[in-house]
């Protein structure tokens, strides 16, 4: 599998069969997954482990999505003449048929939404008025096998909040660390490590990076090691992961990792740049769009077509 990037070539990450294994036999998948899951991602992208291997390995079937961006009349197709039962959507096109045609997502038996944060509220309205399907706030970087926690969103939670990110997946444990890698209180801030079954192997031909995230595991004394997510999160008294923010710079932008601090070098590079920040702003509620500001060298007036071209 492969990570999503910024400017750079994407990670590839070593996952095993076992790792895949461990997904496909998730009790939460039930009914749903097993009959027929949408295939709509990218093949070497890690949402397409669940849309391929979740159905074949549980005896279900895929329904392969036509080229080009799934809308929701082509979903209630899909529904309509192949039996479509389960889709996993990014947060960003989820968000995109709830205020269009909420009713397409009503149709389905799961339906999950993931890859950045949720929307306030959004999952809460759909779970309410589609009492049949079962939605899902799901969380997984492709280094823990693209699901690590669920979330199965419930009609009567708060309408305007953020739904957490669930509890692990069946044999994952989801540690809340402070800098020393000490378990820190329930209800305490710290990053999200992942251990367990889903957990990759590392980072194809890139040792040092391997090193750096795949880090051994204290707690356990067969010498297992776990993925520093990089999450910072809180858990509650109920057990239930929320997510907080980045101990880093990175953000997730329609389920691709940005590392805002490499686009800013790559516009600093071009000629009529001087200085550059690249921020993520959000004008109206779940509608995030990269944004990037610029200074130009005195005398210069870059162009925004050329520096996107750049």
């Amino acid at each position: 599998m492969f990570t999503s990037g910024s400017t750079g070539l994407p990670k590839a990450v070593g996952v095993t069969h076992a790792d895949v294994a461990a997904l496909a036999a998730e009790r939460t998948w039930g009914d749903g997954a097993t009959d027929a899951v949408l295939l709509h991602s990218a093949y070497v992208f890690d949402a397409a482990t669940f849309e391929i291997w979740v159905p074949l390995l549980r005896g279900g079937r895929i329904v392969v999505a036509p080229d080009g961006v799934l809308q929701p009349e082509r979903l209630r197709e899909l529904v309509a003449r192949h039996g479509v039962t389960a889709a996993f959507l990014t947060t960003a096109l989820f968000n995109v048929f709830a205020e269009t045609d909420p009713g397409a997502l009503g149709l389905l038996r799961l339906a999950a939404a993931g890859g950045e944060a949720a929307a306030p509220g959004v999952l809460q309205r759909l779970a309410a008025a589609h009492p049949g399907t079962r939605f899902f706030n799901a969380y997984g970087p492709t280094e823990a096998t693209t699901f690590a926690l669920l979330h199965q969103v419930a009609a009567d939670e708060d309408p305007d909040g953020v739904p957490p990110v669930g509890r692990p997946l069946d044999g994952v444990r989801a540690l809340v660390l402070d800098a020393s890698l000490s378990p820190v209180p329930d209800g305490a801030e710290g990053e999200l490590y992942l251990a367990g079954p889903g957990v990759a192997r590392g980072y194809l031909g890139q040792p040092g990076q391997t090193a750096a995230r795949f880090v051994a595991d204290p707690s356990d004394p067969a010498g297992g090691r776990m993925y520093r997510t990089g999450d910072l999160v809180r858990r509650t008294p109920g057990g239930d992961v929320v997510h907080v923010g980045r101990a880093d710079q990175q953000v997730k932008l329609r389920g691709h990792r940005i590392e805002p601090g490499e686009i800013e070098a790559a516009l600093r590079a071009h000629p009529s740049v001087r200085a550059a920040c690249v921020v993520v702003r959000e004008d109206r509620p779940g509608d995030r769009v990269l944004t990037a500001y610029v200074v130009p060298v005195p005398g210069r007036t870059p162009d925004p077509a050329a520096l996107i071209a750049h």
